[in-house]
């Protein structure tokens, strides 16, 4: 038989916006991999662009080893700077963008995997595109999941906290054993 858990009322929808502290460590993660990645992209779609590309052009141009085309090129310098801006902004935000990117990077390895070598592939896709998509999606993802999912997170993290709103059991036993040791109006006995 399977067990089912049964929770309380007192279980309140989580905002994550709300329970990072902005001077958090796992701003920092945040922080790192949004940028990281929103660099090398914006220099991917720079390079491309300076190289006067063609815009659906799918003759196979390369920059920094992957091919090119002028949307793809401008396509990646927009994702690049939204990156950035996750990194300036940091802490929820940018652990937001980074998860949604990642997951869009990965289902858009998938995508081009399937038009590789059709006439729909208008962003001039190769194979090393399409596993760059998928390291970056991969990279992403844990970048902003960092901290923030998992079934070990400490009992201070805010995102625990968030989904426990009930102190955690060695909390609750210590909270207990303070009650037992005070008398009616608090004193200790």
């Amino acid at each position: 038989m399977a067990a089912h858990t049964v929770h309380s009322g007192n279980r309140r929808r989580i905002r994550f916006d709300e329970h990072l502290p902005v001077d958090h460590r796992l701003n920092t993660v945040y922080r790192v991999g949004a940028g990281l990645m929103g660099v090398f992209l914006l220099v991917f779609g720079i390079f491309g662009v300076m190289d006067h590309i063609g815009f659906f052009d799918t003759g196979g141009d390369t920059v920094i080893g992957l091919n090119t085309n002028g949307t793809l090129s401008v396509l990646s310098i927009a994702v690049g700077l939204l990156l950035l801006v996750g990194m300036v902004i940091g802490g929820n935000f940018a652990s937001t963008v980074n998860m949604v990117l990642g997951v869009l990077f990965i289902l858009n390895g998938f995508l081009t995997l399937g038009l590789l070598d059709t006439d729909y592939n208008f962003l001039a896709f190769r194979i090393q595109n399409v596993l760059f998509s998928f390291v970056v999606g991969l990279l992403l993802m844990a970048f902003g999941m960092y901290g923030r999912v998992g079934t070990s997170l400490p009992h201070d993290n805010p995102y625990w906290r968030a989904r426990h709103p009930e102190p955690p059991p060695q909390e609750q036993r210590l909270a207990l054993g303070r009650q037992d040791r005070q008398g009616p109006q608090g004193q200790v006995r």
